[in-house]
């Protein structure tokens, strides 16, 4: 049994599966594209949301203070490390799934169950953290206007009850029970929904705009705010040490997390070998840049013993909060406040994308339900699993807190992008004749352990209430593997596609008795 757990699914199975009938998703995405969707997922919750408690931390940990820039560039550095990994892979793999897919074909099936259900954690719980701070800001666009909601409406239960006894006081009760929900954030997700079963490409045209938007927008705020920032309040640097800058690390983290997404569309790029690597690596870079400017910025404008006692909910919109520390004038605030919208608007679309997709690959594999690899006659989109996101995140959204989400989403990326370095050294192993697009560069081993180690470091520095909670999310997931997955895998049962042995490997003495013992020779 143990066997057949880590059994491998050849990359030409993998390649083949995604020209099945019905199964085809449409190839509309050229590097561009690809970019802007990096740039879309990455630039949102991240610089807008995260850089607040990073900063401060929080009772459990400490916060980097001013040294929040060194902490976004100690996180550039390990997530460079896995992008190069990513690159690889999405080059030599063309195929809906992202590090799911890398590690079935590296790892095992259990393995890539594992990976599969972790990500779960990084894009759907991501978003619900995303759609929590898309409503903070959308909340203080909207404040002094008509269309202003009343608290109980646009807060989570948890921190209402624990932080803001008057919105619990004004909230309307039902037997005692205070009615506390956050309708704002289940409204962007909805209409995200809506989007993303209407296309690939208006979805990817709709996120290309906005993610112009919001980089004028993080312009407007560097320009505007240049002449409010004041060095003494870079002093002390480090407050907390190491130690604060290694925790904040930990936490920006979730501000990178988006280059993978650009992975899960990977079967629907026109020229993936050429194109993967350059959406992957160039998002990043672009945004590493931006990320130093605006936090060197937002801790020259407010000190960093100020930001410690705001409240949490205020940090989730640091950048407006800074900018009302220095008593900028109330319409820069709500330009800022607009371009956040448009910025987690963009996350959500990137990352609402990429949740069904995983779905999708999951499901073409017999590991989950066959609804979930449906694609829509009309549109060419995985409708369903899109669907069940939306309804999961929407639902997530109205009672989760911010900084709980962060954590469990970041924790859950991190297991995934060490999976992806360990694989990356397997395959160069296993398969060093296959035709790669891209390559990490240096000895194949070199680059993947840094990241590898790198990943560890920054999830030892998260909180271990975040650990015990990803552990019972994979006890949970083993067990429905076990209880469907494992049952209806078409790798086990030998429902996968009939393949020839590609050129390469006749070449090198492929012998598909040693490559599939437990399957009829005439199938293979």
């Amino acid at each position: 049994m143990i066997g057949q757990l880590l059994r491998t699914k050849s990359l030409d199975e993998l390649v083949a599966e995604t020209e099945e009938e019905g199964h085809q998703l449409k190839k509309a995405l050229g590097p561009l594209n690809l970019v802007a969707l990096g740039i879309g997922a990455i630039i949102g919750a991240g610089i807008f949301a995260t850089i607040g408690t990073a900063a401060a931390g929080d009772p459990s940990r400490p916060g980097a203070g001013p040294a929040l820039m060194l902490s976004f560039v100690l996180t550039a550095i390990v997530c460079g490390f896995t992008a190069l990994c990513y690159a690889e892979f999405a080059s030599m793999v063309p195929v809906a799934g992202s590090a799911y897919t890398y590690s079935y074909a590296t790892l095992g099936e259990m393995v890539a169950w594992i990976i599969g259900w972790d990500l779960l954690i990084e894009y759907a719980i991501g978003n619900v953290a995303v759609a929590i701070s898309w409503a903070n800001y959308f909340n203080t666009l909207i404040e002094g206007t008509p269309f202003r909601l009343p608290a109980w409406l646009t807060v989570d239960y948890h921190t209402a009850l624990t932080r803001m006894p008057q919105v619990v006081a004004a909230a309307p009760h039902i037997f005692g029970i205070p009615i506390i929900f956050n309708v704002l954030a289940v409204a962007i997700v909805t209409l995200i929904t809506i989007v993303l079963v209407w296309g690939v490409r208006e979805s990817a045209g709709f996120n290309f705009w906005m993610v112009a938007i919001k980089l004028v927008v993080l312009g407007f705020f560097a320009f505007v705010s240049f002449k409010y920032v004041d060095t003494k309040n870079w002093h002390p640097f480090a407050p907390n040490g190491f130690h604060g800058i290694l925790t904040g690390a930990s936490i920006v983290f979730f501000a990178y997390i988006g280059f993978d997404a650009v992975s899960t569309t990977a079967e629907e790029a026109r020229n993936p070998k050429r194109d993967m690597p350059i959406g992957i690596i160039g998002s990043l870079i672009i945004c590493t840049i931006i990320y130093a400017v605006i936090a060197a910025i937002f801790t020259g404008l407010i000190p960093y013993q100020a930001l410690v006692h705001t409240l949490s909910s205020e940090q989730a919109e640091p950048l407006t909060l800074a900018m009302k520390y220095v008593s900028m004038p109330g319409w820069m605030v709500k330009v800022v406040a607009f371009g956040s919208v448009i910025a987690h608007t963009a996350v959500l679309l990137v990352f609402q994308m990429g949740q069904p997709r995983i779905f999708f690959a999951m499901s073409r594999d017999g590991l989950l339900p066959p609804a979930l690899a449906k694609v829509h006659p009309k549109y060419r989109t995985p409708h369903v699993g899109t669907i069940i996101t939306g309804v999961f995140v929407g639902v997530a959204a109205l009672f989760s807190s911010l900084d709980e989400m962060v954590d469990l989403t970041n924790i859950g990326t991190l297991f995934a992008f060490f999976l992806v370095c360990i694989g990356i050294m397997i395959l160069r192993v296993r398969d060093p004749h296959r035709e790669r697009g891209f390559r990490v560069p240096g000895p194949y081993w070199f680059l993947p352990v840094l990241g590898a180690i790198s990943c560890v470091v920054l999830a030892v520095a998260l909180p271990w209430k975040s650990w015990w909670r990803f552990g019972i999310w994979l006890v949970v997931g083993l067990v429905f593997y076990f209880l469907y997955g494992y049952r209806h895998s078409r790798l086990r049962t030998g429902r996968g596609p009939n393949l020839p042995p590609p050129a390469h490997k006749l070449a090198h003495g492929f012998n598909p008795e040693q490559q599939f013992p437990d399957r009829d020779v005439n199938e293979r």
